[in-house]
């Protein structure tokens, strides 16, 4: 990995769409948690944005990963990971529990459990009922939101 720093970014989060919709492809969505949430980005020495994440505080210790996000050409090469360690490490003083709600696809949910991840609860239909049109991952139609937690110290 390239030396990189992460910050929060607390303006014109919006300007990071084109990210955001690597992880999450409705922008209707997105605009659903992207005020609410708190965004972090990965950047590089050359100031770059490699990865982004969005986390919403659910309840009292709970916090909720998002939307996280690593640009195609820099994908598979440990950026995604260190977000997720500075998530929980970033929250430790704070949460319980860090969740992440994803599609059935076991990429991603391998990913997920590498980063010590276990299966919390599944939303039956979530893709079908609240997105525009089919979403599509590894070839597969994705019906249900599957959610993963964390258990992170306090």
């Amino acid at each position: 990995m390239t030396p990189y720093h992460i910050e929060q970014i607390t303006t014109d989060k919006r300007a990071l769409m084109p990210l955001l919709l690597l992880a999450d492809e409705q922008e209707s969505m997105i605009d659903r948690y992207l005020d609410r949430g708190e965004m972090f980005a990965l950047i590089d020495q050359s100031q770059l944005t490699i990865a982004i994440a969005v986390v919403t505080h659910e309840d009292n210790h709970t916090f909720e990963l998002k939307n996280l996000a690593v640009a195609p050409s820099h994908q598979r090469k440990g950026y995604g990971r260190a977000m997720v360690e500075f998530i929980c490490h970033h929250y430790s003083d704070r949460a319980d529990t860090l969740l992440v709600g994803t599609g059935n696809s076991p990429h991603t949910i391998s990913f997920y459990e590498s980063c010590g991840f276990s299966y919390s609860h599944t939303l039956p239909d979530f893709f079908t009922q609240n997105y525009d049109h089919p979403i599509i991952e590894d070839g597969k139609l994705l019906r249900d939101m599957i959610y993963l937690k964390k258990v992170i110290s306090r």
